[in-house]
């Protein structure tokens, strides 16, 4: 299913796409060294409950989990890069965390993610592939507009990654969204410019390049959930949701600090 927001619905989208993009600057100032992985979890649910929203995962159970995901954030660390499920693990200087979350508002969904290296080590290699990936998103944004096609989006990315030395999966990658989280169209993070499905103004699209430093190839973590990189590299997420606008592509999960 494709959906095509009114305006109304539109304005709906923007004030979930604050709240989510909140939260993560929230939780990305408090998730410092010592902090366990489920404190962000109980964090993220605390802060979905008082603004009156939903949570997109706690009950998500699609083809590719183990069940219901039973938690209200992706926390992944190091070699993990997607679906990371929140486990009892306590951030060390150094690590690089990925934070997921889809929250629903009023019946309208958003969805981001950002890495970040957590405490006062900031490893050049990390940094590197973090910033890779927000170009290669910013790159995304920039190739989606009016009459734009889905492939120009995937080309846009697929550059930025390619020409910064990483391989690139196709598993996985952005998708539609709006009166929920997963929808078409498929967003592949590679692809042909020209092809694939026109864009229309009131479209939302979640764009989310990731990456790993030395492989394409994922594994399955023992929780069912979990992604993994098979080498156990260290990975990156960057993720905006993206409502297609007369005049170009709005960003909905910018924090207001990066706002104009």
């Amino acid at each position: 299913m494709i959906e095509i927001l009114n305006p109304a619905l539109l304005a709906r989208a923007k004030d979930t796409g604050a709240l989510v993009a909140e939260i993560l600057q929230t939780l990305k100032s408090r998730s410092t060294v010592g902090t366990n992985l489920l404190d962000i979890d109980r964090w993220t649910k605390a802060m979905i409950a008082e603004a009156g929203a939903q949570s997109c995962y706690v009950d998500y159970a699609p083809s590719f989990g183990r069940g219901p995901f039973g938690h209200y954030i992706c926390t992944a660390v190091n070699d993990a890069v997607l679906h990371g499920r929140p486990h009892d693990y306590t951030l060390a200087d150094g690590d690089l965390l990925t934070l997921d979350l889809a929250v629903s508002q009023r019946g309208i969904a958003a969805d981001a993610a950002i890495s970040f290296v957590v405490g006062n080590a900031q490893p050049s290699e990390s940094i590197a592939m973090i910033k890779a990936t927000e170009r290669a998103l910013a790159a995304g944004i920039a190739a989606a507009g009016p009459g734009a096609r889905i492939g120009d989006i995937s080309h846009a990315i697929g550059t930025v990654l390619g020409q910064a030395g990483y391989e690139i999966n196709t598993e996985f990658g952005g998708h539609g969204i709006g009166s929920t989280m997963h929808q078409d169209p498929h967003v592949a993070n590679t692809g042909r410019p020209g092809r694939g499905y026109k864009l229309r103004p009131g479209l939302l699209l979640a764009l989310e390049p990731w990456v790993m430093a030395d492989t394409a190839k994922l594994v399955t973590d023992a929780d069912g959930w979990t992604l993994r990189s098979a080498t156990g590299c260290r990975t990156a997420h960057s993720e905006h949701t993206i409502a297609i606008t007369e005049d170009g592509a709005e960003i909905l999960t910018l924090p207001k600090s990066s706002q104009p």
